[in-house]
């Protein structure tokens, strides 16, 4: 029987390989013989980049438990068609973190020449340790980790927008690969992340002169974002409470993304402009970068359609399943490849709306239980969903029909995939 395993990361306790690797082992106890496939799953945003190496390795580990189940098992996989078995892993030493500290940054470069950024290494929130910084941080460090996939010799690339602690436009990334502002009489001005706003006043042109080209195959922007670059709906109003932005600071970033616009064209209203801080904007319109859904160009990247077809079940999963998991959400992807092969699938949720979803709050008998031991639970619900699908003498008893308990991606528990 050929499972492929495919969650997202449960958010705040497990990330998407290891809690792909806990129900792996957990089925295995149960089935040894089946032909498992781990592809963790993205939507674009964090975690990204470790599910395109992951896939890519064809192996995910499992984090330890301290109940004496062992879930420290190898989940041997062939590699994802998609990333292929040539990705290769590239640190970026010193780059600016989003408060201007060196941090480490990282980009997979794959064997096509496909270069995976995911913004939040190097400007994600979870870096300034709960000191937020609403109008200072810069994704200056995701333009140094760009330029370096460049000088590695990246033909194209794709960026996962998520997680962000700034609302800088993407200016900070611009500037790094060679943007810009100048005042009236030529001269540059000062565009550090604490004179950004002074500089955009005071600029008269965003000199593009000297911006480095954007690699032959273009440049992609993942993201499940929709909002537009200014207004009620826009990244300071809606995201810049959530990176410390109070009502005074969201009236002074909302006015330095206006100006950013009015130096820099493009389409500001354009879904997906308002994603990580402007960021989505900023690329747009300064590299002609295009936006597109994370979860299924995430998907893509990881070969996962092809190995959904050739599966006999998909199991994913997420922190909490709900309504709109299954719209445009890694799981939400997973269910509706599943759907459109005629394969079914079963979800994993750390909690849910749903009664028939298998749940690690019902199998650990609470929620506070179950975030505690997010492996241990997942090896558990793999093995409860291997012993669903019953346990016949081993291979040479040919294959078993299984249709575990839980929603079908035929039948989704919520709305439709399609809605």
């Amino acid at each position: 029987m050929r499972v492929v395993v495919a969650p997202d990361s449960f958010k705040g306790t497990i990330d998407a390989a290891d809690a792909a690797g806990a129900l792996t082992a957990g089925w295995r106890s149960v089935r040894g013989w089946d032909e498992l496939r781990c592809l963790p799953m993205a939507d674009g945003g964090e975690g990204t980049l470790a599910a395109v190496v992951s896939a890519s390795t064809g192996t995910s580990t499992s984090t330890g438990t301290s109940t004496g189940t062992s879930t420290d098992t190898d989940a041997e996989a062939a590699p994802a068609p998609g990333a292929g078995a040539g990705v290769r892993l590239v640190e970026v030493p010193d780059v600016s973190g989003p408060d201007g500290r060196p941090v480490r940054g990282r980009f997979a470069l794959l064997p096509d020449g496909t270069a995976v950024v995911e913004l939040a290494v190097a400007s994600g929130l979870p870096l300034l340790g709960g000191r937020l910084r609403p109008l200072t941080a810069t994704t200056r460090g995701t333009g140094e980790t760009v330029a370096a996939a460049l000088d590695a010799g990246a033909r194209r690339l794709v960026i996962g927008l998520g997680g962000s602690a700034s609302t800088d436009g993407g200016y900070g990334l611009l500037a790094a690969l060679g943007a810009r502002l100048r005042d009236g009489a030529g001269r540059v001005l000062d565009d550090g992340p604490a004179g950004l706003d002074r500089a955009l006043e005071a600029a008269r042109v965003l000199d593009r002169s000297a911006l480095r080209t954007a690699p032959p195959g273009g440049v992609v922007l993942l993201t499940d974002v929709t909002n537009p670059l200014l207004g009620g709906r826009g990244a300071a109003a809606v995201y810049g409470p959530q990176k410390g932005a109070g009502e005074p600071e969201v009236a002074l970033l909302e006015r330095r993304l206006a100006r950013l616009a009015e130096l820099l064209g493009g389409d500001p209203a354009a879904p997906g402009a308002g994603a990580a801080g402007g960021t989505g904007y900023g690329l747009a319109a300064g590299w002609g970068a295009v936006v597109e859904p994370g979860a299924a160009a995430v998907a893509r990247l990881l070969g996962l359609p092809a190995a959904v077809a050739s599966a006999d079940l998909v199991i994913t999963g997420e922190g909490r399943f709900d309504a709109t998991s299954l719209q445009g959400k890694a799981v939400g992807e997973v269910v509706r490849l599943a759907s459109a092969a005629g394969v079914p699938s079963v979800v994993v949720a750390g909690a849910a709306d749903a009664p028939e979803v298998l749940t690690l709050s019902a199998l650990a008998g609470s929620s506070a239980a179950a975030c505690r031991e997010p492996a241990h639970w997942l090896y558990r619900a793999g093995a409860v969903l291997a012993a669903r699908c019953g346990t016949p003498a081993g291979p040479s008893s040919g294959p078993s029909v299984c249709t575990p308990a839980g929603p079908s991606v035929g039948t989704p528990a919520g709305p439709s995939v399609d809605s």
